[in-house]
């Protein structure tokens, strides 16, 4: 199994909210884009509470969007072994340096674990300082929960902080 390298994060000195996945997926890593396939939720639920066509942008236009609202993206593992896209067949994962995050985002509020693989990692980023939530994945794995059962729980967090 070869090691999978994650994607850099995406947050500035105006992230207030930074949304935390465990490690990208197959089609993401591809397209070196974070939430790239096309069946996650991700950017359909911010274009909803943003009233924006996030899904249609180009990904630079989404990443402007995020950022114009004080939302930043990462993952827990920076590193990995897997094979497919599951979290339950990350293996030897290397977990980020949330330090930095702090350092580099001085308008932190609230870290958003997105799913319960990147939850399991809450202890580290509870040392932040902020609130830490877990909110559902917004995974096309996590079929139990529909659209909008996940827009209600986003929404929450993301209406609080962005």
């Amino acid at each position: 199994m070869s090691r999978l390298l994650g994607l850099a994060p995406v947050l500035d000195g105006n992230t207030r909210l930074l949304v935390l996945g465990s490690f990208p997926g197959v089609a993401s890593l591809r397209a070196r884009q974070y939430y790239g396939h096309p069946q996650n939720h991700f950017w359909k639920i911010l274009g909803a509470l943003w009233l924006l066509p996030l899904p249609t942008m180009a990904y630079p236009e989404r990443v402007a969007a995020l950022l114009d609202h004080g939302l930043g993206v990462w993952d827990v593992y920076g590193a990995c072994e897997r094979e497919g896209s599951l979290d339950t067949n990350i293996r030897n994962g290397e977990v980020n340096d949330f330090a930095w995050v702090q350092r580099s985002c001085p308008r932190l509020e609230a870290i958003a674990h997105n799913g319960g693989e990147s939850f399991r990692h809450a202890r580290h980023t509870e040392k932040l300082g902020v609130p830490v939530y877990k909110l559902p994945s917004t995974s096309p794995a996590n079929a139990s929960w529909s659209f909008d059962r996940k827009l209600a729980a986003w929404s929450e967090v993301l209406l609080r902080h962005t």
